[in-house]
């Protein structure tokens, strides 16, 4: 069953860092460009960044450039979304999901939270 998991989400202090964690199974992840996208309460689904079959990666949310980067080790069937100078309003669920031609996947999430 193709399934994609995320971890590495937790409490951060502000300034602090995480690396998020996307997991492929039951697919050919190498085939499949990844995005990953957040999302607060009451508030749309944001892309944060993406990364494309080639690897190359793109920080999409203006709010993040400098902070964030994408990546993705296909060896490993994983991304990852590597979160530095970690702020309060970064605080969200993290979702990354994998569009290929045959259809995209989406993980549940993992939850961030930025605070003192």
């Amino acid at each position: 069953q193709a399934q994609l998991v995320e971890s590495g989400g937790g409490l951060v202090q502000p300034g602090g860092s995480l690396r998020l964690s996307c997991a492929a199974s039951g697919f050919t992840f190498s085939n499949y460009a990844v995005r990953w996208y957040r999302q607060t309460p009451g508030k749309e689904r944001e892309l944060v960044a993406s990364i494309t079959i080639l690897g190359s990666p793109t920080v999409i949310l203006d709010s993040v450039k400098g902070r964030f980067t994408v990546s993705r080790d296909d060896a490993q069937s994983t991304s990852y979304l590597q979160m530095n100078n970690l702020k309060p309003e970064d605080t969200a669920v993290y979702q990354c999901s994998a569009w290929g031609n045959d259809g995209n996947y989406w993980g549940k999430g993992t939850l961030v939270t930025v605070s003192s």
